[in-house]
């Protein structure tokens, strides 16, 4: 399967301050450039992509374009549809970024809401910090009949390099009756990372969902020191599994059966 990352911004001109130009940069899946070209700001539209696409579709034929910018996905949309490509939104875009970190590095911040609280009727019945040992975590999952499941080979420890021995830290959420109603829940909303914030250090905070391309969800609060000292482990552990992650939906804590689980990796770009 051939997969392109792409960006479409617009970003001041190097040779001019007060001329704004719309840039697109096309790479593959190992970071390889497959085209560049830039318009003012009057032409950035879907036609002007779909005129610049055009050729390049045919000759190349890739099955998906990655988006990870809001704010051009509509157009790349426009430009799948009148190309015959898929468009996906994605958060998990790293080659591109790493290629717009040297060239444009103040275009990736992207501007987010506050977070928002997750619908009260989807809430489980209770929670704890967990964690699998990176040589056993991912073929356990793989081999488990777990209805919902995000196991991208991409996270594999294997793959990138994790010891075996390292904890892979995590998150389990006992559903009870809601377990499927949750994990359905979250499955649209595309887990990315799941993130620590203390509001007091060492005796109360939260755990922060990042999802979607910019959403962010208040998943967990809490106001005990056992509590927060366990996030801040979590948060340390995160650093020596190169932010890998889990997230875990089950419907009870017997352990027989898992409604739901996501590898997710935490993002410095």
């Amino acid at each position: 399967m051939i997969i392109w990352q792409a960006d479409f911004y617009r970003h001041l001109s190097q040779e001019n301050e007060q001329n704004t130009t719309w840039n697109l940069i096309i790479c593959d899946q190992q970071g390889v450039m497959i085209y560049q070209s830039s318009c003012q700001q009057s032409q950035a539209n879907s036609q002007w992509l779909i005129n610049e696409l055009d050729s390049l579709v045919k000759q190349y034929s890739p099955d998906q374009i990655q988006v990870f910018r809001p704010q051009c996905l509509s157009l790349f949309q426009l430009v799948g549809k009148a190309l015959g490509i898929k468009i996906e939104g994605t958060r998990r875009t790293p080659k591109l970024k790493q290629i717009l970190q040297e060239t444009y590095p103040n275009s990736l911040k992207l501007e987010q809401l506050p977070p928002q609280a997750i619908p009260e009727t989807l809430w489980g019945d209770k929670w704890r910090f967990a964690t699998f040992k990176a040589g056993d975590c991912f073929d356990y999952f793989s081999d488990r009949p777990i209805p919902i499941k995000d196991l991208s080979q991409e996270f594999n420890p294997i793959n990138l390099g994790i010891a075996s021995d390292i904890n892979i830290p995590g998150v389990i959420i006992y559903g009870g009756k809601k377990s499927m109603y949750l994990s359905r829940w979250l499955a649209d909303n595309q887990p990315f990372s799941l993130n620590y914030i203390p509001t007091e250090v060492g005796k109360s905070g939260g755990l922060i969902l990042e999802s979607g391309l910019v959403d962010r969800w208040v998943f967990l609060t809490f106001e005990d020191t056992d509590m927060a000292n366990s996030a801040k482990r979590y948060e340390q552990q995160k650093e020596s599994s190169q932010g890998l992650h889990f997230l875990l939906i089950q419907p009870d804590d017997s352990g027989m059966t898992q409604t739901a689980i996501w590898l997710l990796k935490e993002e410095k770009i």
